[in-house]
Order: structure tokens, then sequence, then C-alpha cells
């Protein structure tokens, strides 16, 4: 199995390349195109985008997959270790994190889809750094909604 099978690839011959490139381009902006050659293996054409989410999904395989190489410690202990951000969350929150990160890696293991694991790193990271800055530690302080809001 490939990166590519099953995941929303088109296959195009070279051929359609060469007469019909803007098709072919718009195609791989939307996602993934194989494009098969007589003379050779087939290349892949994608959008600079997808490359990278692809490399960041990779990436972060490489690190839980050596999160799971020490089982002395629990995971959320072992991933504060490579996100030191995590430090910012509560204890509670730092086992939720782990959890939730690790299944929306597997989600995007299992369906090609990066975001889905990119997403939900970027939103627990974004919320350490907002209790980090020490925003949601004081209360909320919400508008009466008896006063009258004067209209310009």
């Amino acid at each position: 199995m490939s990166l590519l099978s099953d995941f929303g690839t088109t296959t195009r011959r070279s051929s359609d390349l060469s007469k019909h490139s803007a098709d072919v381009f718009a195609e791989a902006e939307d996602h993934p195109v194989k494009v098969t050659r007589r003379d050779g293996e087939p290349l892949v054409l994608m959008s600079q985008r997808e490359a990278d989410a692809r490399a960041q999904l990779l990436e972060l395989a490489a690190q839980l997959i050596t999160l799971c190489l020490d089982s002395d410690h629990p995971l959320e202990v072992r991933m504060a270790r490579l996100f030191p951000w995590m430090l910012a969350l509560s204890p509670t929150d730092q086992a939720e994190c782990a959890k939730s990160v690790l299944d929306a890696a597997r989600a995007s293991f299992s369906t090609g889809q990066a975001h889905l694991a990119v997403a939900e790193l970027t939103s627990w990271r974004e919320t350490a750094t907002a209790i980090a800055a020490g925003l949601g530690s004081r209360p909320v302080a919400w508008l009466d909604r008896t006063e009258p809001v004067e209209r310009p």
C-alpha cells in the first residue's frame, strides 16, 4: 500500500499532462495526481501544501513512534518531553491532550488526511500558549444584557 492509494488520487497519462496541462494542474491543486509513463515508473503531481502536510505527518509519526519506545512513564509525561509547551496545561489537560493528539494522528494515518493530526496538535499548542500568557485564569465579565445599548 502506498501513501497515495485510496486517498482521492487520480491517474492521468503523461500525454494528458502535455495536451491538457491546465486541467491536470487544477486537479493536482485539489488532490495528488499519478502520472503514468510508458518509459518509466509513474510520477506524482501534487501541491506544495499537500507535500508539506504529508512531510509534517511523517515527522509527527516518527516522534510518536519514538515516544512509544519509552514505557517507563505515562504517555502525557513522554509527550511533554517532546512538546514542552504541554507543561503549561494542567495534569488533567496534559492527559487529555496526549490522548486526543494520538487519536487524531491515528485517524490521519489511516485516512491519509494529515490535517487532522496537525490541527489537533496546533489547537492544543495554542491553548497552552494562551494559558501560559495568563488568558483564561480570570473569570470573564459578561455584559449585563438588561442594559440598553446605544447604536450610532
